[in-house]
């Protein structure tokens, strides 16, 4: 079998998508014991010769595991945000450059050329704590922009408001969680001509949850001629997935989606129905990259996805096998 590592940021096609799916379930099968224990329990002596055989872990054990490769050194950790007192998700990065690659060429595809935008990362709570991915990214995404305005903005809401009137002829990106682009919305609706808001979700306990839609009527009517975007990710993968319209997101190509039926971890879902959201992410080759989410989505034959919720406050079937081991 060969083991040697294949680039998954220059994957063309679906047949090569689907090669490297193989050789990385192999490789994460044969050196990751927490997931090589799971896809027992599930397949048994079964082989797995196609990728839609492949099981996907569920995301609760990163609360509970550490779901990485034996034997490789953790240069980040990445946690989740979690509330008072509840267990949070903890990914082990072994390679910090294979999510800045992911970071890097997802922002290019998307948006272009990074230096040409002023990024302005509105993260309270966010950065009240250590160990955030979306931090991380943000900081990325303002560094290498080089302008000086760039920056986070915690609670100075008032300088934010003034940077925006102020830079009305440059390119601006503002990525927020949802609690607070709903308050800069109230506090001073304004016309942002070359301003794309990208929002990341988010209530945190602050207000109502809202559905997607709703949230994006209200940004489009508070900052007018702004483009209003969305981007979906989390502490446990390495790859984003955005948005223009609020509704469906398209993944980069080392990355993809799927859905699944609820009672079953196995199936599958057809186009266009509600199922559970599973993760294919081949830039998380040294933890593990078939990932069964706890959101509600639907997936179209065309790659694009859209999100529709949460489990509410149940466990995939599964993700208690092995709590108290």
């Amino acid at each position: 079998m060969n083991t040697t590592r294949k680039n998954p940021f220059t994957i063309k096609d679906h047949k090569e998508f689907n090669e490297q799916c193989i050789h990385q379930f192999n490789y994460q099968y044969n050196n990751n014991p927490v997931y090589k224990r799971y896809c027992n329990y599930l397949l048994g002596n079964k082989q797995v010769h196609q990728i839609e055989e492949i099981p996907f872990l569920p995301i609760e054990f990163f609360k509970t595991h550490d779901v990485v490769i034996t034997g490789k050194q953790i240069q980040q950790t990445f946690t989740s945000s979690g509330t008072t007192g509840s267990t949070v998700s903890r990914h082990l990065v072994h390679s910090i450059e294979d999510y800045h690659s992911s970071l890097d060429l997802s922002f290019k595809e998307v948006y272009g050329n990074i230096e040409d935008y002023v990024v302005l990362g509105l993260l309270p709570h966010y950065l009240d704590r250590t160990g955030s991915s979306l931090v991380h990214m943000v900081n990325r995404w303002i560094q290498q922009s080089k302008h000086e305005k760039s920056g986070f903005y915690l609670r100075n809401m008032e300088d934010l408001i003034i940077i925006l009137q102020e830079l009305k002829d440059k390119k601006v990106i503002l990525i927020g969680v949802t609690f607070a682009l709903l308050q800069l919305a109230e506090m001073c609706p304004m016309d942002l001509p070359n301003t794309i808001i990208i929002e990341t979700g988010g209530m945190k306990g602050m207000r109502k949850e809202i559905i997607k839609s709703e949230l994006h009527d209200i940004l489009k009517k508070s900052f007018s001629k702004a483009q209003i975007h969305s981007e979906y990710g989390m502490t446990e993968l390495l790859s984003q997935a955005y948005s223009f319209d609020g509704r469906l997101f398209k993944t980069p190509n080392w990355m993809r989606v799927s859905a699944r039926q609820l009672n079953d971890p196995l199936s599958s879902q057809d186009y266009g129905r509600t199922g559970g959201l599973n993760i294919i992410d081949l830039a998380n080759y040294y933890s593990c990259s078939f990932i069964a989410t706890q959101d509600l989505g639907k997936v179209y034959q065309d790659g694009t996805f859209e999100v529709l919720g949460r489990f509410d406050h149940s466990d995939i079937r599964g993700c208690n096998l092995m709590a108290t081991t």
